[in-house]
């Protein structure tokens, strides 16, 4: 059973009362089903090289399938945060565990790019974006004290799946080969992601938000849309520069003569650093705020993502994954954690939503222009290059949001003390 709304009471030293213990069964459940959802999208690196010797596609072509999961994430991730707000999200997790079943299934069955696209779409549609944003906004208002923790853990599920599925693939491809694997990812979903989707619950204070909305109370200068808007645009920025290793790291390796299982081993170590930094980000967040972490990780992201085609030592490399890891996935719960603190529990799911609109926006087109400009040019200096252009611009956006925010607090502080010289006028 749901808990009740009235569980959250305030103790009269105006603390609240000890976080649901079923929050941390939420971080689980979310934790386990973006591990699987994110693990499938970044697997489209690892059949990049497969696909494109068995149908003579292009890189940019294939990567496509990427930017179709991504729009179709977008899309209708902003269409499930407004049902989530309105309904709540108790069987959002079991729609999404067998449509991502099935399209795992179809895709072993393609053999057209519009089929392939098709299939990936409907991953993303009515799979991917049902179990991300709207289950952490679900999350994150489990949780009154250390959200950034929370999250930074759920998020952190994204990062793992992306490193461990694509490397288990990997090893899946070289042994039975493309079909095959599609067909064992679809048996694995079904068996790990379906019982852990029916534990979902809703959390209580989004529950009390739904049912008595005037209970909401906000403690933040900026209205929740322009927010999101400050974010959104961000985001959009932040993310063509993180999706262009995710999407191309493993074909950049294996370009420069390594071994698939090597590749995929970087891939992984990348990966489990991201898990860590998503945590440490979370965390971060917790301490010293959301977008001063937001701003920290994304000059590490910024930085690192440049030297990824001129980095040939093995210890390099490896140190150069872990550190773009940690940074990029230190970004992603930093964006989290800066949509639950700033917007309000009856806009969550819509805030969230909107955010990952723009978020899948840019890792299509971050994914796609990564394998156009190799096609273009025949190597992947400018396509690194040009994700580390897009990291600048995301910086300077933030630097613009900090002044804005500023600004508005200056101009509240302003207007408290302006009502506090003319109440006792009016009381004489």
């Amino acid at each position: 059973m749901s808990p009740n709304p009235s569980e959250i009471r305030v103790n009269p030293a105006g603390k609240h009362d000890k976080d649901p213990a079923y929050g941390w069964i939420m971080v689980l459940v979310a934790f386990t089903l973006s591990a699987f959802a994110f693990g499938a999208l970044g697997s489209i690196s690892v059949f990049l090289k497969p696909l494109a010797a068995e149908f003579g596609w292009g890189r940019g072509d294939i990567s496509l399938a990427y930017t179709a999961t991504a729009f179709s994430s977008a899309l209708f991730g902003i269409l499930w945060g407004y049902v989530a707000d309105r309904l709540g999200t108790r069987w959002f997790g079991v729609v999404g565990a067998l449509v991502m079943t099935l399209a795992l299934y179809l895709l072993s069955t393609q053999s057209s790019l519009w089929q392939f696209y098709a299939y990936f779409f409907l991953f993303g549609a009515f799979g991917h974006s049902l179990v991300s944003a709207p289950l952490f906004a679900n999350v994150g208002f489990w949780f009154k004290q250390n959200p950034g923790l929370a999250l930074g853990i759920t998020a952190s599920g994204g990062a793992t799946g992306q490193g461990a599925v694509p490397y288990v693939v990997g090893l899946a491809i070289t042994a039975y080969g493309w079909q095959s694997a599609f067909e064992l990812m679809a048996i694995v979903f079904l068996l790990v992601t379906l019982p852990m989707a029916f534990l979902v619950r809703e959390s209580p204070s989004r529950q009390q938000a739904r049912l008595v909305p005037e209970s909401v109370v906000k403690d933040f200068p900026l209205a929740d849309f322009e927010v999101v808007a400050w974010l959104g645009i961000a985001v959009l920025f932040c993310c063509n520069c993180m999706s262009v290793p995710i999407v191309h790291l493993v074909p950049l390796l294996t370009d420069n003569g390594m071994a698939m299982e090597s590749a995929t081993r970087v891939f992984l170590v990348l990966m489990l650093a991201g898990a860590v930094g998503r945590i440490v980000g979370g965390k971060l967040g917790d301490v010293i705020g959301p977008l001063p972490t937001y701003m920290i990780m994304s000059l590490g992201q910024t930085t690192f993502v440049f030297w990824f085609p001129y980095m040939d030592s093995g210890f390099g490399l490896y140190l150069l994954a872990i550190c773009f890891g940690f940074t990029y996935s230190g970004v992603m719960s930093s964006i989290l954690v800066c949509t639950r603190i700033m917007v309000s529990a009856k806009f969550a799911a819509r805030g969230m939503g909107m955010t990952s609109f723009f978020g899948w926006g840019g890792m299509g087109l971050g994914g796609f222009m990564g394998g156009y400009l190799f096609d273009l040019y025949g190597d992947y200096q400018n396509a690194f290059a040009f994700a580390s252009l897009m990291g600048v611009i995301n910086l300077l956006i933030l630097l613009l949001f900090t002044l804005r925010i500023r600004r508005a607090r200056r101009t509240e502080a302003d207007a408290s003390r302006l009502a506090a010289a003319v109440v006792p006028v009016q009381v004489a």
